[in-house]
């Protein structure tokens, strides 16, 4: 149980470093708009890239995880997207932001499937949720990134040093991390463990629940994108003050990824999501209707807390669902939740263009209690596999020999 533990440590690590690469990033994109002179709709093309990027690598990472194994895999992979996040500021036109921003999204996608499939590993081992605590910690990573990009904004930094020196610090700790994550099992009587598909469309059951983790990220991605803009148009609140919508949101829902793993033990998948997305379809709603900045923030820093286990569950559920190739139903179901990010700030600002930015939200509320009709979908195979993910594996199991050190 001590390598099990040792595991859980490395993956968060892994998420924490994921985490804190796209919050770094995120606060030099208005570096990177002046410096290359763009406007507002040619930059919201080139991010296009990014998310299409991950979207199109996605599907890969089963084959490279069985081809390498799980700690090659994440070292490569950590490699790949550290490297790339250096790649954006350092692009002198347009086209070349294009590309570097779509290899920047190819590395993130693939990291992203390979650290939860390693997450979904250590929690059969635990015999209890911990996925939840491991998005926490991308969150923790995401704020803490943020919070140093801010103040090399803050003192005008040159966005190419800074993500040129960030982004081998974040490389180094991953790098060191994943040496500590599980190894592939061995297969009983020297069975070749079967190759997964390069290429599979979703099964029935993941786009199902695929489906209810892109309700939660369409409400995500709106709150993240436009939170600050709905402050700032529909209740006249002050530029510091409309930022503050963001940070209350990405504040409580990390708050409540981290305790998202006890609530999971006591109350189960289903209903926590359930609850979830009655607490996010409330706040939702109370933005619909907030005037005031107060009433706004308060709304989305409630839809924070409401989403805040959605896509650790449905990643856990995939896994499960998954069974030997947990990595490739992964992939599925984060290929249609996150396309839905995509989405959703053009959806949002197209509904805002013809009726009202309040009218936007009021889809996101919607979506909210979708997530109250599919929480069902989060709990197949749960009580099935309990029994066997409380039982530890013999330690010549727990790594494929070519993975022993």
């Amino acid at each position: 149980m001590e390598q099990v533990a040792r595991a859980r440590w490395a993956v968060a690590a892994v998420f924490a470093t994921h985490g804190a690469a796209s919050g770094s990033f995120a606060t030099r994109v208005p570096w990177i708009r002046e410096h290359l002179v763009l406007s507002p709709g040619w930059l919201g093309f080139a991010l296009v890239f990014m998310t299409a990027g991950s979207l199109a690598a996605m599907p890969l990472a089963a084959g490279l995880t069985h081809r390498l194994g799980p700690r090659a895999t994440l070292r490569w992979l950590a490699l790949l997207c550290f490297a790339g996040l250096a790649l954006p500021a350092l692009a002198p036109s347009l086209g070349w932001l294009c590309g570097a921003l779509f290899v920047y999204g190819c590395g993130l996608g693939l990291l992203d499937v390979a650290m939860n499939e390693q997450g979904v590993k250590v929690e059969e081992r635990y015999g209890r949720s911990v996925m939840s605590s491991l998005h926490g910690m991308w969150s923790v990573g995401a704020l803490a990134g943020g919070a140093v990009g801010a103040l090399a904004a803050h003192f005008e930094s040159d966005a190419r040093v800074h993500l040129a020196l960030t982004a081998p610090v974040l490389a180094v700790a991953a790098l060191v991390a994943a040496s500590w994550v599980l190894g592939s099992a061995a297969r009983p009587h020297g069975e070749p463990a079967k190759r997964p598909p390069h290429f599979a469309l979703p099964s029935r059951g993941a786009l199902a629940i695929g489906a209810v983790g892109l309700c939660g990220v369409f409400a995500e991605g709106a709150s993240m994108d436009w939170s600050g803009i709905y402050l700032r148009d529909v209740t006249g609140a002050a530029p510091g003050l409309a930022a503050s919508a963001y940070t209350a949101f990405a504040c409580t829902m990390a708050a409540a990824r981290l305790a998202g793993d006890a609530l999971v033990a006591r109350f189960g998948a289903v209903r926590t999501v359930r609850t979830g997305g009655v607490l996010a379809a409330l706040g939702a709603g109370l933005v619909v209707v907030a005037r005031t900045p107060g009433l706004a923030v308060a709304g989305f820093a409630l839809v924070g807390v409401g989403i805040a286990v959605v896509v650790p569950l449905c990643f856990a559920a995939a896994g499960r669902l998954g069974g030997a190739a947990p990595g490739q139903a992964i992939a599925g179901v984060a290929t249609l939740a996150y396309a839905a990010g995509l989405a959703a700030p053009a959806v949002v600002g197209w509904i805002a263009e013809t009726t009202s930015l309040s009218a936007s939200f009021a889809v996101v509320t919607t979506l909210a209690l979708g997530l109250v009709l599919g929480a069902g979908r989060l709990g197949a195979g749960q009580h099935a596999r309990t029994a066997a993910r409380a039982v530890p594996e013999p330690e010549a199991r727990q790594s494929a020999p070519e993975e022993q050190s």
